[in-house]
């Protein structure tokens, strides 16, 4: 399908006469005017500030539309589960109207998060810390948190050989890629165990990036002795043998944490603001509608598992679901509180730097929809 080109921007310049016709030059009087012109509109702007609305005035300059086609990022995991329901029951479809809908599965949060930065995806359901990676690289350019998706839903477990935080020396273990939400986990944990990750003493620890699913086999091979997955892979391995060592909501407090948020091209949310709104009232429904069937774990099942079809990811027993499930919560909270402590254990893991997270966070269109809902029909 080709991609049609979005709607070109209109901008209007002070002094625009277009350009002069061959030959002619546009002489004093019309300098004179647009002097005048560019004048006024200083007088303007300084009134404006003087009263507090000059942001509302210059926003005037970014034409805003609603988009021609919104481009989304998904992963075949469970924990992305407003996205598989959200693509198979058509409420994103339903909610974005005209606005052609076109996705994209990745592997992993930094995969997707580059994608989005060299502009071949507009939106993606990701983990928040490659979103904060891209955020703090683009010195707050690049992308906006605009929705949760799900809290909870990752864990670490062990092979049969490592039966406490104490038996991990010289052993290596797995993240799902290195940068992505899991595998800062990982590191944090395992440095606050008094391990080091990726070093050669005593107490190292190290650390292989790999898909999830090569993930499972080498833990029944016993060629990694342990890994922190995203469901369903954590509790896929535990029915394969290995047990959990540490769920990580025991290590946040109310045991909430972000796992899955929806990030938005900065530029793209500037320009199609009604079609992001679209894109979150499609999310909000799919988390409304996960909430309202958790007592029917069958059609969970069967609903989650035509969504793992639709990414070309394996289908899951009904039991497998169900016990996944239990480990996460839907919600459209960012949990923005949650995200100074995550930058911390990213610097602290060496994958991002310090930085400001000033506008990291866009609830904006989040409110717009949520007092939709509230007011009904």
């Amino acid at each position: 399908m080709d991609r049609q080109q979005p709607p070109a921007l209109t901008t209007v310049t002070a002094g625009d006469g277009g350009r002069p016709a061959a030959g002619r030059r546009p002489g004093w009087p019309l300098v004179l005017t647009a002097l005048a012109l560019l004048t006024a509109l200083t007088v303007a702007a300084t009134v404006l500030r003087a009263n507090g609305t000059l942001a509302a005035w210059e926003q005037t300059a970014v034409e805003t539309s609603a988009a021609a086609e919104l481009r989304l990022g998904y992963f075949g995991n469970l924990t992305h589960g407003p996205a598989l329901v959200g693509l198979e029951n058509g409420h994103f479809a339903e909610e974005l109207g005209d606005t052609t809908l076109s996705t994209q599965v990745f592997n992993s949060g930094p995969t997707a998060v580059e994608a989005m930065n060299a502009g071949s995806i507009d939106a993606a359901f990701v983990g928040p810390n490659p979103a904060i990676n891209s955020f703090v690289r683009s010195q707050g350019r690049s992308l906006a948190v605009v929705a949760g998706a799900a809290s909870g839903g990752a864990q670490f477990v062990v092979g049969p050989g490592v039966t406490d935080a104490e038996d991990l020396a010289g052993r290596t273990v797995a993240s799902p890629e290195f940068g992505g939400t899991q595998d800062v986990a990982l590191r944090t944990w395992l440095t606050e165990q008094g391990y080091e990750v990726d070093g050669d003493g005593e107490r190292a620890v190290a650390i292989t990036p790999m898909a999830n699913g090569q993930t499972i086999s080498m833990l029944r091979q016993g060629r990694v002795d342990g890994a922190w997955l995203p469901q369903p892979w954590a509790t896929r391995a535990v029915q394969d043998g290995a047990r959990v060592l540490v769920d990580e909501r025991d290590l946040w407090a109310d045991g909430r944490y972000p796992t899955t948020v929806l990030v938005v091209r900065k530029d793209y949310l500037e320009r199609h603001p009604g079609t992001v709104e679209g894109l979150v009232r499609g999310l909000q429904r799919s988390v409304d509608w996960l909430d309202e069937h958790e007592d029917d774990p069958a059609l969970l099942a069967s609903t989650l598992n035509r969504g793992l079809e639709r990414a070309q990811t394996e289908t899951l027993p009904v039991e497998t679901v169900a016990g996944a499930l239990e480990a996460i919560e839907w919600t459209t909270d960012p949990l923005a509180d949650t995200y100074p402590q995550l930058l911390a254990d990213g610097v602290a893991a060496g994958t991002t730097d310090e930085a400001s997270l000033d506008g990291l966070v866009d609830t904006t269109v989040l409110d717009r929809v949520r007092a939709g809902s509230e007011e009904g029909p």
